[in-house]
């Protein structure tokens, strides 16, 4: 089993890669990160992730350049394939093709109208989700506003899966919270997939709480840093399953005509109402989509 260093350091490799899908992230370079032989990273790597390194690297890199190719028409596939880390054309389309079924420049033609009408494809079993996203069309996303925010420190536990089982990194950040006499006023979940385009038990979400300390005692509870700069800033409300719509609404009805793009990192949610943390399920938070202008590509 892995000990409490070992899922802090896997933890760091983590950030290292969705901050930065372009870099060199071979396995190598990884293992030396984390300060371990290639071989014995290798294995620790599956025994805390469940996937492999390179499985891992591949499948985040080919979300984020899915996500770009359907919400991005204005950026070449050939940029796409570079800003997702492929260090070829070829390479990225064998890649994209043996996983979605499509060439890229099928992919980014056709689903758009699935996802430009908001159904979303079947990849949930939890018909609470389900009927969410049947009353989304009754909802209006919201206009944004455009909005500059600085870096923020944050204490953590990943989670694989949306639904309710999110609850778990919640109340497990509670407790830490109050035994460390910590604060939970920023309560921040990171959004690392498209729960439009990947199966929601596929899916990778982070529980986070602001703090204005180091973490001292990490292995399950890591601290990171998440990146400011420019975003478009949803308010919204809601209750349980309500948050996928809109986050296909943001990346389907907004992005494509905002003059903007969405940037590799992950999006995030600001609660002011966390339904992981309440009895009646609803939520209030602000999403945010971190963006580029067009024109500085």
């Amino acid at each position: 089993m892995p000990t409490i260093d070992n899922i802090f350091r896997v933890n760091e490799v983590l950030s290292l890669i969705h901050g930065n899908l372009a870099g060199d992230l071979t396995a190598k370079v990884l293992a030396k990160h984390a300060a371990y032989s290639e071989f014995y990273f290798h294995r620790l790597f599956k025994q805390v992730t469940g996937e492999s390194v390179h499985h891992y690297i591949r499948r985040t890199r080919l979300e984020a350049a899915a996500n770009q190719l359907l919400f991005s028409p204005d950026l070449t596939v050939e940029h796409i394939a570079v800003n997702c880390g492929f260090l070829s054309l070829s390479s990225f389309s064998r890649a994209f093709k043996s996983i979605y079924s499509a060439t890229p420049g099928q992919w980014r033609s056709l689903p758009r109208q699935t996802m430009a009408s908001h159904i979303p494809p079947p990849l949930s079993d939890d018909p609470e989700i389900n009927r969410a996203y049947q009353r989304s069309s009754l909802k209006p996303l919201p206009a944004p506003n455009i909005v500059t925010l600085e870096p923020c420190k944050v204490a953590y536990i990943r989670h694989k899966g949306y639904g309710r089982s999110i609850a778990k990194p919640w109340q497990q950040l509670k407790h830490w919270a109050v035994s460390e006499q910590r604060s939970m006023d920023v309560q921040i979940g990171l959004h690392h997939s498209n729960p439009a385009l990947t199966p929601l038990a596929e899916c990778h979400y982070v529980a986070c709480v602001g703090i204005d300390k180091p973490v001292m005692r990490r292995g399950k509870i890591n601290s990171v840093v998440i990146p400011g700069g420019l975003h478009a800033a949803f308010v919204l409300e809601g209750e349980y399953g309500d948050l996928l719509p809109y986050l296909s609404k943001v990346l389907g009805e907004w992005l494509p005509g905002s003059g903007f793009i969405a940037k590799t990192t992950p999006a995030f949610a600001r609660y002011e109402e966390n339904q992981f943390l309440k009895q009646d399920d609803h939520f209030k938070l602000i999403f945010y989509l971190p963006i580029q202008p067009l024109w500085d590509h």
